[in-house]
């Protein structure tokens, strides 16, 4: 590999080129790890919350699951809470996903030759993709909050990704999981937004290296698919 570089935020996602991960620990792609290990038939990522509407109301049996600011949009089936979903509830669906800044890196990533989402509890199995591609140029985007302020955790699984891909595996990863709640993340553990923030939410996303697939994205007429890729 020639160069692994570490971008950011919306503007990243626009300048990242060669593979491109586009990373959301809290919660966007750490949710859809978790959709597809409850059963979920096929995961689209939108970017519009009309978009969502529309192409949920185009394939009867479908469900939407989005928030905006973190919170659950009107109308959609569920917000963007890995911990308040179960497996009855998306098991064999095909889910329209939008999100304030996972989803928003899929739509802008124009530059980049191949995509995939990257969480933590994903890491290990996108850094094992990465370095079985061998491609010349990776992008890890930290998208952030809403893709416009830096996010540490998103940070942090874009180190911890490239530390994995070069062979120099991060050793002090779960001291630095530890800190979030306090460079951060301490909305998961107030009491007065624990119902758009729920303390589980966080300890679910911070289960790193729990998935041994990646997710890629791929582009068919309806639109963008996440397409889950198991990776040995």
């Amino acid at each position: 590999m020639r160069e692994i570089r570490i971008l950011e935020l919306i503007e990243g996602a626009k300048q990242a080129r060669g593979l491109t991960v586009i990373i959301d620990v809290l919660r966007a792609f750490s949710l859809e790890c978790y959709l597809y290990d409850m059963g979920a038939a096929l995961i689209r990522p939108v970017g519009s919350v009309e978009d969502a509407f529309r192409l949920r109301a185009a394939y009867p049996g479908s469900l939407m699951i989005g928030e905006r600011g973190g919170r659950k949009i009107d109308g959609a089936d569920f917000g963007n809470t890995p911990s308040g979903i179960r497996s009855e509830d998306v098991a064999g669906k095909m889910i329209f996903h939008t999100t304030s800044a996972g989803t928003q890196g899929v739509i802008n990533a124009h530059g980049a030759t191949e995509i995939l989402t990257g969480s933590l509890v994903n890491a290990r199995a996108v850094a094992e993709y990465i370095r079985q591609k061998q491609p010349e140029e990776v992008s890890l985007v930290a998208m952030g909050n809403g893709g416009i302020r830096r996010a540490e955790e998103d940070v942090l699984c874009a180190e911890y990704i490239r530390s994995l891909a070069v062979g120099e595996p991060m050793k002090n990863l779960q001291e630095r999981i530890m800190e979030l709640p306090d460079h951060g993340a301490a909305h998961f553990f107030n009491p007065e937004t624990q119902d758009v923030f729920p303390e589980p939410d966080f300890w679910l996303c911070m289960k790193n290296d729990r998935f041994p697939f990646v997710l890629r994205i791929e582009k068919d007429e309806t639109g963008f698919r996440s397409v889950r890729v198991a990776v040995p």
